[in-house]
């Protein structure tokens, strides 16, 4: 009885070979050529992937274990990744450009704005400070207060 056990396991090996004779073939360099196959020939490719993976998995060649983790998980279908190579670079690229228009704008409004509104004056902000002062404005910490020695509205 041991005798036919161990003549029948080089019989499945040899089988087994053969099998993975002809699917090695199809798995070889699989994740380059995956793209440029049919629809049909990667369903073809993926059944007998997964037939070959209800067997034993010491009998798989590491192709096949290469194939069969990139059907499985690999960047095609929908998890093709959404950024490709050079995204980085474009996205740093139109965020200078936004920033250097923005300052060329404010440069342009600035330049071309005409001269300050009177009330930027130093009259008119000393004016302001004795008005608040008048109206006791703020009279615990601010400029109505005791011993205030800030600047109030003056900006220079």
């Amino acid at each position: 009885m041991f005798r036919a056990i161990a003549t029948r396991a080089p019989t499945c090996a040899r089988a087994i070979g053969r099998r993975n004779a002809s699917t090695n073939v199809a798995v070889q360099n699989l994740e380059s050529r995956w793209t440029t196959l049919s629809t049909a020939e990667q369903n073809s490719i993926a059944k007998q992937l997964e037939e070959a993976q209800k067997g034993d998995w010491k009998v798989l060649s590491l192709d096949e274990k290469k194939a069969a983790y990139y059907v499985a998980f690999g960047p095609h279908g929908p998890r093709t990744p959404v950024n490709g190579p050079g995204h980085n670079g474009k996205v740093f690229a139109g965020v200078a450009g936004v920033l250097a228009a923005s300052a060329a704008l404010f440069y342009v409004i600035r330049a071309n704005g005409g001269e300050k509104p009177h009330t930027m004056t130093p009259e008119w902000q000393e004016q302001t400070n004795e008005y608040l002062k008048s109206q006791k404005s703020n009279p615990i910490t601010g400029i109505s207060s005791e011993g205030y020695k800030g600047k109030g509205y003056l900006d220079c």
